[in-house]
């Protein structure tokens, strides 16, 4: 499998480069997810959202990219269909 060295902004891997295994296409995954053992036997995820990285021209295909920590751990990348209740309305 081909990797790539991606950048990591914000996070506890604020900074940090590393190698992240890209698909067919040759872009990494959309979301990056890091376990990271806690107390008590629990697990605490952090999750990174991929972004390309700005440039100076207007218009170009991405070539670079760098994963965005998400605080909150919503990646924004749910398939919403029309037929589907709210989640936060409730059953009414």
């Amino acid at each position: 499998m081909k990797s790539e060295e991606i950048p990591f902004v914000g996070g506890p891997l604020d900074g940090r480069t590393l190698d992240v295994m890209v698909t067919a296409t040759g872009n990494p995954p959309k979301v990056y997810k890091v376990p990271v053992p806690g107390e008590e036997g629990g697990e605490t995820v952090f999750v990174y959202v991929r972004e390309p990285v700005p440039s100076g021209k207007a218009v170009q295909l991405v070539t670079r990219w760098r994963y965005v920590f998400a605080p909150d751990g919503k990646t924004g990348r749910e398939i919403r269909w029309p037929w589907s209740k709210d989640k936060d309305k409730g059953a009414e």
